[in-house]
């Protein structure tokens, strides 16, 4: 038998939660939409605030999930826990108990430390604004400073891939191309293993943009008219040779997926 919805899913943290709230948030998309609410408790500092925020939370079905560095703050909570007979997921403490037995060292007990040691963090927030500011072929004067490079027309992904990969901390542009409009001459001056063509089945993208027309409630025939689709086609292809990039299918793929595919052949 089902909960009643929403069952709550707590999030305790003595810094700013976000790893048990993607933790809670990821096992929540494993059921049906609305069967669960995460919410975030305010940040706990000491062993009372804890212990306040916790009780006054814990009044009906629900489950914490935590992350706790100070090693006093995590005791009391697997104490509170007990106490009230709760059901919580302590997510830093099996890791960071890991990592001592096997490395034989013990932890800084930080709070907040990954934002503060963890370049990567800001790597990935200077990718993003970067992603934002050259979408869709915007400032185009900017396209020799991206690591990556993605050209393709309409429909093919270009924009989520750019993003997805900014959060994975890369500088990626994205141009779309057309026919009979010249890609801006900026894009021909990139190192060439930094480009990746996104190419997709014609019946798709013609299915794709007939479905977006639609929610919009806009006509535009030659968008979604197989003809039309097949010479934009044509000649992203013909650009594609002209820089000699390498070209990925974007089709009937997770996004992840083909993200993955363009970070091999950059690493390579």
């Amino acid at each position: 038998m089902g909960c009643e919805a929403p069952f709550r899913l707590y999030i305790l943290s003595d810094s700013l939660g976000e790893t048990a709230d993607l933790v809670a948030r990821a096992a929540a998309s494993q059921y049906a939409p609305g069967t669960f609410e995460v919410v975030r408790l305010a940040t706990v500092s000491s062993a009372a605030s804890l212990e306040e925020a916790v009780r006054s939370a814990a009044r009906g079905a629900c489950v914490f999930f935590y992350t706790l560095v100070d090693p006093a703050l995590r005791r009391r909570m697997q104490e509170v826990v007990e106490e009230i007979d709760l059901a919580a997921v302590d997510i830093l403490g099996p890791a960071i108990g890991a990592l001592s037995e096997a490395a034989r060292v013990q932890p800084r007990g930080e709070r907040g430390a990954i934002r503060k040691t963890d370049r990567g963090y800001f790597q990935r927030i200077e990718a993003l604004e970067f992603a934002v500011r050259h979408d869709d072929g915007r400032h185009p004067e900017g396209l020799p400073e991206a690591e990556i490079v993605l050209i393709g027309v309409s429909r093919t992904s270009k924009t989520p891939l750019s993003m997805y990969l900014a959060f994975k901390g890369y500088k990626c542009a994205n141009v779309p191309l057309m026919a009979e409009v010249e890609p801006p001459a900026e894009l021909f001056e990139v190192d060439p293993r930094r480009v990746f063509g996104l190419k997709a089945d014609p019946d798709l993208l013609v299915s794709i943009r007939s479905q977006r027309l639609s929610e919009l409630g806009v006509y535009a025939r030659s968008y979604a008219e197989g003809e039309a689709v097949m010479r934009e086609l044509d000649a992203a292809r013909a650009v594609m040779r002209r820089i000699g990039c390498v070209v990925v299918r974007t089709d009937n793929r997770a996004i992840e997926e083909t993200a993955q595919e363009i970070i091999r052949y950059l690493e390579q």
